[in-house]
């Protein structure tokens, strides 16, 4: 069956959901699909294919970025949904740096914690721009006091980390019932539709690099069987056309090859664009050869330096700064751009 073509007919933007494990982040991901799906047109996803691999189905958490699709009026939104779970913050952290906003989820029964607090740091360490915050479980919730206090200590938090908090907009509802198509109290399907109306109104168009050289860091790598090696990740800048050649730089030798095929969410493209999370099919590449971390980009015009000059290395743990030395034979590499 011919794989469908995919219309560049709406702006195109990178959101995703950040916050607590358990605070609802993917129940809120396939709420947005359905409430979008229901009213604007396409595809929704269920609970259990966003979280679908053994384990996040066996420990009932995210451990993988997810990503989703779905259209409001007038975008088309790619959603990256992050793991809230201390132990795979590193993953939550390749999920964050391709957002041009986040969506903040923070239960509305438990309040801001541990991790609602590192990934609003984590988010303003990586440069994501704006976030939107949804308090969820309000269903649960008969204070309204207590529903004013929770707000008022998520505000506080944002501007802790210099997020303008107080004009930051909150939506109050529940992802669950949005999800079962209910809207008791306009908390449900009608507060999922607000905060995509939010996401459309509060976060702007970026501008995108589209005429600078191409480079895209590699997100993830994986064989499709008789078609060969896929890699996947947002393209920073710059565009890659079917049948350009391309190069594979960092950590190992550059390596040349073509790209064979572009693909955003199962639907084939022509040429994978600035801003746009892709897949890219490289001819004549093993899955071995290829890992993430490195970069795919226009030959001759990127090179990775195998000696730095570093002044001081901190690492976040939590609330607690702490310093580590960079050991000597570590793999590293650093982009130099060509100009």
């Amino acid at each position: 069956m011919a794989k469908e073509k995919f219309e560049r007919n709406k702006p195109h933007l990178n959101v995703g959901t950040i916050g607590h494990v358990d605070h609802g982040k993917t129940t809120l991901t396939a709420a947005l699909t359905k409430v979008c799906a229901d009213t604007w047109g396409g595809s929704a996803r269920g609970f259990d294919q966003i979280d679908n691999a053994p384990e996040e189905k066996a420990r009932g958490i995210t451990i993988n970025t997810s990503h989703v699709e779905y259209d409001s009026a007038i975008r088309h939104y790619a959603h990256v949904d992050c793991p809230g779970h201390a132990d795979y913050v590193k993953n939550m952290i390749t999920g964050a740096a391709q957002m041009d906003g986040a969506i903040l989820v923070c239960s509305a029964a438990d309040g801001p914690m541990p991790q609602t607090r590192e990934h609003i740091l984590l988010s303003r360490q990586v440069g994501v721009p704006y976030i939107v915050v949804f308090l969820n479980k309000a269903d649960m919730v008969d204070d309204a006091e207590l529903l004013e206090l929770v707000e008022m200590e998520v505000r506080d938090l944002l501007n802790t980390y210099d997020f303008p908090g107080d004009d930051t907009p909150i939506v109050i509802g529940s992802a669950l019932m949005a999800l079962n198509g209910q809207d008791d109290n306009e908390m449900g399907v009608s507060a999922v539709r607000k905060l995509v109306e939010t996401l459309d109104s509060y976060i702007p168009e970026p501008e995108r690099a589209i005429d600078k050289p191409f480079l895209m860091p590699i997100e993830d790598v994986f064989s499709i069987s008789g078609r060969g090696t896929v890699v996947t990740g947002r393209v920073e800048r710059g565009i890659v056309k079917v049948q350009e050649e391309v190069e594979i730089v960092g950590i190992k030798a550059t390596v040349k090859t073509t790209c064979t095929g572009v693909e955003m969410f199962r639907k084939l493209l022509d040429e994978g664009r600035a801003g746009e999370n892709v897949g890219v099919l490289l001819r004549g590449t093993k899955r071995e050869d290829v890992e993430r971390g490195q970069v795919l980009a226009k030959p001759g015009h990127h090179q990775a330096a195998h000696q730095v000059r570093v002044r001081s290395v901190r690492a976040v743990q939590g609330r607690r700064w702490s310093s580590h030395p960079v050991l000597q034979g570590l793999p590293s590499a650093v982009l130099l751009p060509d100009h």
